[in-house]
């Protein structure tokens, strides 16, 4: 027993020390740049650079209460519709797209013109023609958010193994089987990446679209204490921001490795 009770004992405290450093990896470098803001705020004369505290104390009193459920929740929940709808929309019309070639020769000089107009320009053609409404915002999302998605899905998509189709084929597996089973989780990998890149233009696009001739959320709110010289508010809504974007980063993260988990594997033995 005691013998069992030894040999135990070192694989856990190899994990809590795994545990350790990775939370040191993650909290030393942030810990060290609030420390480093605190010291030069207290020096600085610039009102338009308070210390952390002060920000901390304007982010209790704005964003803890009435705030959270009248801005940021419709903010989130804008920006969740528009990942969600940029996700599904990129990766069927990526898909089409990749595995069929006379489509994709056909809308490749369209697809170039698009992407290459900012989506900030269009959310004055959208407010006339959607009206300010969430609807306008979340197409605005959806109308930057999409791109990274659609075009690692049809990069995606062609590079599927040729050898492994030829095969499927061979063995007259059917389109749908080929699809499900081969294709996508061969293009998963760059769909994911793909959905890695629109989580950031999302929140970007989310705050614009809220800039203009809006009465709520996250970035009307900024804009909002910008304009009126609510300076630390003003910071408090940043740091609220960043924080959000933390979560979808380490959401993304669990998310993407349950799926990509053959994927990660595959990548571990290699390395060995």
């Amino acid at each position: 027993m005691t013998g069992h009770g030894t040999a135990g004992r070192p694989p856990r405290r190899r994990t809590g020390g795994r545990l350790a450093a990775g939370l040191l990896h993650a909290l030393g470098l942030p810990l060290l740049l609030l420390v480093l803001w605190g010291l030069v705020a207290t020096r600085a004369t610039n009102r338009f650079f308070p210390d952390p505290v002060t920000i901390a104390d304007a982010f209790v009193d704005t964003w803890i209460g009435p705030a959270f459920t009248g801005d940021v929740l419709p903010s989130l929940a804008r920006l969740g519709l528009g990942l969600g709808a940029s996700i599904v929309l990129g990766t069927a019309a990526g898909t089409v797209i990749g595995l069929t070639r006379w489509l994709r020769e056909l809308l490749e000089p369209l697809l170039e013109f698009l992407r290459a107009i900012p989506p900030p320009v269009l959310i004055p053609v959208m407010m006339l023609l959607l009206g300010i409404t969430d609807t306008m915002k979340v197409v605005v999302i959806v109308s930057g958010a999409v791109w990274p998605i659609l075009l690692n899905t049809i990069e995606g998509v062609r590079s599927t193994d040729s050898v492994m189709t030829q095969t499927a084929r061979s063995f007259r597996v059917t389109w749908w089987e080929r699809l499900w089973f081969l294709v996508l989780p061969a293009a998963s990998p760059r769909i994911m990446a793909g959905v890695r890149q629109a989580l950031s233009v999302g929140l970007i696009l989310m705050v614009i679209s809220e800039m203009f001739a809006s009465s709520a959320g996250l970035g009307y709110r900024i804009a909002y204490f910008q304009r009126n010289y609510l300076v630390a508010e003003m910071w408090s809504g940043i740091l609220l921001l960043g924080l959000v974007g933390v979560l979808l980063a380490v959401v993304f993260g669990l998310v993407e490795r349950r799926v990509l988990r053959w994927y990660h594997g595959i990548r571990e033995v290699n390395r060995v």
